[in-house]
C-alpha cells in the first residue's frame, strides 16, 4: 500500500507547482518533475523513478493547464490561432514521443530534459524589449511554418519526457516567434493542455500512469494553477520573463547535477 506520508508530500508539490506554472505559463513540468524526483526521498517518504514522475506529470500538466489557460482567456491573453496552429502539430508528436518513450531508459529522459532546460534558461536571460501592457490579440502576428517546426519538434520531446514543453515553448514563442510575453504564457498552457492528451493516451496504453499517486498530485495543483494564473496580468511583463528564467536556471543545474553522476 502506498505510504500515506508520500500521497500528502505529493499533493503539497502540486499545489507549489502548479501556482507558479500558472502564473509563469510553465504547464507544470520544469517544477513537478523535480520536486517529485528529490522531495519524496529528502523527506523519507519514498522514491520516484523518472518513468514513473513523467506518467504522473502529463495528467498533472493538463489537469493545471486547463484550469490555468480558463484565466488566462478571460483576462485576454491566450492568442487562439497560434494555440491552434502549434497545438495541432504538437499533438501528433507528442503521442509518438510518449510511445517511444515505452523502450527509453530513466537515464536517457532525464539529460533530454536537462538538455532542453539548460537551452531554455540561456536565451531568457537574453534583454529583450517588452511591449505595452495593452495588448491587442487581434494585431498579433507571426510566422506558421516556425510555429509548426517548433511544436513538431518539442511535442516529440516533450511526449517522451511527459513534458509537453511549456517551459521552452515560452521561451521560443517570445524570442522566435516575437509573442508578447503575457500573451506567450497564457497561449503556452493553451497549447499544453491541447498537446498534453496524446501524451496522456501514450502514457496510458503503455501503462506509465500510476493512478493513485497522480490523483493526489491532481487534487492540489487544479486550485493552485487557476490562483496562479490570476496573478500573470498583475506583474510586469519583464519580470515574470526574468522569473521563468531564474526557475528554468536552478532547475536545470539542478538535472544536470543528477545527469552526470549517475
Amino acid at each position: 500500500m502506498t505510504e500515506y506520508g508520500l500521497l500528502i508530500t505529493l499533493f503539497f508539490i502540486g499545489v507549489t507547482g502548479a501556482f507558479f506554472s500558472g502564473m509563469l505559463g510553465l504547464g507544470g513540468a520544469i517544477i513537478l518533475v523535480p520536486m517529485m524526483l528529490y522531495i519524496p526521498p529528502l523527506l523519507g517518504v519514498g522514491i520516484l523513478n523518472m518513468k514513473q514522475v513523467a506518467g504522473i506529470t502529463i495528467v498533472v500538466v493538463f489537469a493545471s493547464s486547463l484550469a490555468g489557460v480558463l484565466v488566462h482567456n478571460k483576462n485576454r491573453l491566450v492568442l487562439k490561432n497560434l494555440v491552434l496552429v502549434m497545438g495541432v502539430s504538437a499533438v501528433v508528436f507528442s503521442f509518438i514521443g510518449a510511445i517511444c518513450s515505452k523502450t527509453t531508459s530513466s537515464g536517457v529522459l532525464l539529460a533530454i530534459f536537462a538538455v532542453m532546460s539548460a537551452f531554455a534558461a540561456i536565451i531568457l536571460f537574453f534583454p529583450k524589449k517588452e511591449m505595452d501592457e495593452n495588448i491587442d490579440l487581434e494585431k498579433i502576428e507571426f510566422n506558421k511554418i516556425k510555429a509548426v517546426i517548433i511544436s513538431s519538434a518539442l511535442g516529440f520531446i516533450g511526449g517522451m519526457v511527459g513534458a509537453p514543453g511549456a517551459y521552452i515553448f515560452t521561451p521560443l514563442m517570445i524570442y522566435f516567434l516575437r509573442i508578447p510575453v503575457k500573451v506567450a504564457i497564457g497561449s503556452t498552457l493553451g497549447i499544453v493542455l491541447v498537446s498534453s492528451v496524446s501524451g496522456i493516451a501514450g502514457k496510458v496504453l503503455t501503462g506509465q500512469v500510476p493512478f493513485l499517486l497522480t490523483a493526489s498530485v491532481v487534487l492540489g495543483a487544479v486550485p493552485a494553477a487557476r490562483l496562479g494564473a490570476g496573478f500573470t496580468k498583475k506583474i510586469p511583463a519583464q519580470t515574470l520573463r526574468k522569473a521563468l528564467a531564474v526557475i528554468i536556471a536552478l532547475t536545470s543545474i539542478r538535472m544536470w547535477i543528477d545527469v552526470l553522476t549517475r
